[in-house]
């Protein structure tokens, strides 16, 4: 198999096996797999949405069963810190503790941008989200 290859030559020995989405997510529930790649996309872009989703003890989309509940203080902490930079270094502090537990590794974040016409009236880019933002019942074109 090709990918097996090149897995190879980025010093990875390993089988990797291609799995459809409607035998993954059972193989996710019965925790059979060794290492998993799994595409997480959250309604919100806020850490709460994150945090109380996939790293809560006993939360259902906790797929590895992490469960800290030292860590769930600091969500619960950085959730109703209205301070932007002390919410911010609760938020890495709790990053960087997940990434030492090897709670459920991150290996990237989307970054997402936005271009249009200027002829494009009515649209309002969120600020809290890259998904909420397509209701275009407002939105016109000017000619």
């Amino acid at each position: 198999m090709i990918l097996n290859d090149q897995l190879k030559e980025v010093f990875i020995d390993g089988e990797l096996e291609i799995v459809e989405t409607a035998s993954w997510f059972p193989k996710v529930q019965r925790k059979d797999y060794k290492i998993g790649l799994n595409l997480t996309g959250g309604g919100v872009d806020d850490p709460d949405q994150q945090f109380y989703e996939n790293y809560s003890c006993g939360a259902p989309r906790n797929y590895t069963g992490y469960c800290n509940p030292e860590l769930e203080k600091l969500f619960d902490q950085q959730s109703a810190e209205t301070d932007t930079e002390r919410r911010r270094q609760l938020v890495w502090e709790i990053e960087r503790k997940l990434a030492e537990d090897g709670a459920r590794p991150i290996i990237f974040y989307n970054r997402f941008v936005y271009c249009w016409q200027p002829r494009v009236k009515g649209w309002t880019m969120m600020a809290n989200s890259i998904i909420n933002n397509f209701r275009l019942e407002d939105v016109w074109l000017d000619r």
